[in-house]
């Protein structure tokens, strides 16, 4: 990409499809996404057991209802947000103003690492959960596959949600490097 502020070309380019799909924040975006469908998907689906002897169902993870809340509630969330910052990604290189760039590179700074945290506080969450699930609980072994997976992509969900942050920060760190650069030499000097 040649040399623009926070991490786009010249303001008011065209939209590049190649471009975008190559760039590793979105493809980090569109993993994390999928990995917050995997989460929610498999509580929301298996997450909750009925017994003979229960009216009500209970959730897998140790019959802590807010466990599974807590694993819908961020992969819910997770995957909308991924959805918007997919969407700012396509309306990036069509921000002109160097300021509301920086506030986006910055809001993916910020947002990327809260979300990292609470990928992790989930996965220590459901984990203990998980571990300390009584197992007549569940005699027939029902979605044990189902809550082994979300706990196992809310573990992975730290790893991507965290390079996205790093990745932004390094975009940040470059990209105002360059723009001072441009700044103290601008290009009417040049030969």
């Amino acid at each position: 990409m040649e040399g623009g502020a926070y991490g786009a070309g010249k303001a008011g380019g065209a939209f590049d499809p190649y471009t975008l799909v190559r760039q590793p924040h979105t493809i980090l975006r569109v993993v994390s996404w999928v990995f917050s469908i995997v989460v929610f998907g498999s509580i929301v689906n298996e997450g909750y057991l009925n017994s003979p002897s229960e009216s009500e169902e209970f959730c897998i993870y140790n019959r802590n209802p807010n466990a599974c809340g807590y694993g819908v509630t961020v992969g819910v969330l997770a995957f909308l947000t991924c959805l918007l910052y997919l969407a700012l990604d396509v309306y990036f290189p069509q921000i002109s103003s160097v300021k509301d760039r920086k506030k986006a590179v910055l809001s993916d700074i910020g947002v990327s690492a809260f979300w990292a945290f609470l990928w992790f506080v989930g996965f220590c969450y459901l984990a203990n959960q998980w571990q300390v699930s009584k197992p007549q609980d569940n005699l027939l072994n029902e979605g044990t596959d189902a809550a082994r997976a979300a706990i196992a992509f809310s573990f992975l969900s730290i790893f991507t949600w965290s390079l996205t942050a790093a990745l932004a920060v390094r975009r940040f760190k470059d990209l105002t490097f360059q723009e001072e650069y441009s700044t103290l030499f601008p290009t009417s000097a040049q030969p």
